[in-house]
């Protein structure tokens, strides 16, 4: 069941199934990577990296992306629109010539075909009340009335998507097998990083 994917490591960006990456392609290797994947099946893979080597080891969980917008820059750049596909967990990666990187991937890992159930309403307002907060902390101005309108995929997989939380966090939250169980550790993040106003929270 093992599949070839074209990966672009970028740490802090979260890809999850029916959410939307925005990206702004100009390193000539994801340029490469978008031409390519634009000439075959448009699916370009998200995926954090570990470190900061060159290469980065990578996590073991990201997402394919398919390429739902696409601009054309003059100089070669591409400003692109992902959307989520599915979460793939990787196997390995394959020696190639390609200037991107590609890895063998189980996309069976996890169950992303259908649209999880609702939160119950006491776990939606937990997400939007601690969210209230760690805004207030570091003085973000938000559209709550916005907010309240989001369905629940929509809500959880945003704000885990933009907070700025570290890597390891991030990564945690993207491999959570449930919504549920990703709005829980999001309302643990919110309140944990919040309380590192003073000094950079990390999770290891």
């Amino acid at each position: 069941m093992a599949e070839r994917l074209s990966i672009f490591p970028l740490a802090g960006a979260l890809l999850f199934p029916r959410g939307h990456l925005p990206l702004h392609i100009f390193e000539p290797r994801y340029r490469a990577l978008v031409t390519d994947a634009l000439a075959r099946d448009r699916r370009v893979s998200m995926i954090q990296p570990r470190d900061d080597r060159e290469p980065p080891t990578l996590f073991d969980v990201g997402c394919v992306g398919h390429i739902r917008e696409v601009e054309r820059l003059d100089d070669g750049r591409f400003n692109i629109v992902l959307e989520g596909l599915t979460r793939f967990r990787l196997l390995r990666e394959l020696d190639v010539a390609t200037p991107f990187r590609q890895v063998e991937a189980d996309l069976t890992a996890f169950d992303d075909a259908v649209a999880p159930d609702a939160l119950p309403s006491i776990v939606r307002a937990e997400i939007e009340r601690e969210a209230r907060r760690f805004a207030d902390s570091r003085g973000v101005a938000v559209d709550w009335t916005g907010v309240s309108r989001l369905d629940d995929e929509t809500l959880v997989n945003a704000i885990s998507a933009i907070a700025p939380f570290d890597s390891a966090a991030k990564q945690a939250l993207l491999e959570a097998r449930t919504l549920a169980d990703r709005a829980d550790l999001l309302a643990q993040f919110l309140g944990f990083f919040r309380r590192g106003d003073d000094e950079p929270a990390t999770l290891q």
